[in-house]
Order: structure tokens, then sequence, then C-alpha cells
């Protein structure tokens, strides 16, 4: 999946410069996944989306948690908490399942559709958010997790912060692929993340959260050209 050129010396929509149309064309690609159409629109998903469906429940989750007893210093301390928990489960199941690469069968099939099919056409403008059918029963089975190991008050604040580290990866990711940070933040992350898909795809699986990768050993480096 990966190639050869030098991720910082792309330009905003991610072709090389002065790459030719069907470079870009390749990039921003988005094939069918499902033969059947009705089907196959569920699994392009506007940017927007998580944003609609994560930011209010955040805001109930924290706030259920609050009234609940939860004081003030808690429930920053658990939302900070859970951000840092959603980047360490970014990183490993980025690394593990999203990187696992079966060479045939049904195995080959599914990891293109899971992750494949983004390092193929990375620039898919509506293929770079987690569709609500994963995101929604993925986030929930989370919570329930933590509020069955913390009780309910201290996991709802958990879910709260664990829910707003996705929702920073989701907009994150959509962010880097398809608009040039002005921040240096921003470009930093960016050019991290444009090595993972150009230069070396088994380093940089931390997408919003590359600290990760210096703790694992997996953070990528600039490519010298030979």
């Amino acid at each position: 999946m990966t190639t050869t050129e030098e991720p910082p010396s792309l330009v905003g929509d991610g072709t090389p410069p002065g790459g030719d149309v069907r470079r870009s064309d390749v990039l921003r690609a988005s094939p069918p996944m499902f033969r059947t159409p009705l089907i196959d629109r569920f699994t392009r998903v506007h940017p927007a989306v998580p944003l609609v469906i994560f930011i209010p429940a955040i805001v109930v989750l924290a706030v259920v948690a609050h009234r609940r007893g939860a004081s003030t210093a808690t429930l920053v301390g658990l939302l900070a908490a859970g951000w840092v928990l959603w980047g360490l489960v970014e990183y490993w199941v980025h690394r593990v399942l999203f990187h696992f690469e079966p060479e045939q069968g049904l195995g080959a099939r599914l990891h293109w559709m899971v992750h494949g099919v983004h390092h193929d056409h990375p620039n898919d403008p509506l293929r770079l958010v987690m569709p609500p059918a994963v995101s929604v029963p993925g986030t929930t089975l989370f919570v329930l997790a933590f509020t069955g190991a913390l009780g309910v008050t201290n996991g709802l604040a958990l879910g709260a912060g664990f829910i707003l580290g996705y929702l920073v990866y989701d907009t994150t990711h959509h962010h880097l692929h398809h608009h040039r940070p002005r921040t240096a933040a921003g470009r930093w992350l960016r050019e991290l993340h444009m090595r993972h898909h150009f230069q070396d795809d088994t380093r940089g699986y931390g997408i919003s959260a590359p600290w990760w990768d210096v703790v694992f050993q997996t953070f990528s480096r600039r490519q010298r050209r030979s």
C-alpha cells in the first residue's frame, strides 16, 4: 500500500507536485464496496455526521454523570482519562486490526473494506470518517464496559471523554486529508500521517495521538532521498 513519494512534498489534495490527472483521480476515487447501491450508500459518510451524532452524546453523558454526583474535578479528570484511553485504542486498532492484511479470500476482502480502500484511495472525501453503523455500536459497547467496571457515574464520565477522543480523531483525520493545516501542530500531524500513507505504512499508527507511536517505537521519521 505504500509508495515512494515523500509526504511533505505533496500538495493540498494529496497529489505530487505536477502529478498527472490520473494519479489525482486514483487518490480521489470512491469504488463501490457492495453491489447493492442502497447498501453501498451507507459506506460513505459526510464528515459532519459524527459531529451531529456525538457532540450531543458527549454532553448528555457528562451532564448525567455530573448530576449523579460526579464532582467537577472528577468529571474533568475522567474526561481527560477517557480521551487518553481513546488514543491508546486508536493506536492499537489501527496497528493490529486495520493493518492485519490477509493475502487472499474473505480475509483479504474484509481488510480492503475496513482499511485497504482508504490506503488505495486516501482522498475519497466520503470515506474518511467511520460510518455510524460501526461507530455508534462500537462506542456504545465501550461505554457499557466502562459503566460495568467503574459504576454508572464514573463510567459515563469516562465514556464521554472516550467519545470526545474518538470525535477528535475522526475530524482530525478528515482535516489532514482534505485541508492544508495552517498551524504548526496541524502541519506536523499531516506530515506524519502522509508518511504513513506514502512512505511506510508500518509506522505512524497514531493519527490524533502520535505520542503512542513514540511509546511503542513506531514513530515515523522522514525518509532520506537516495
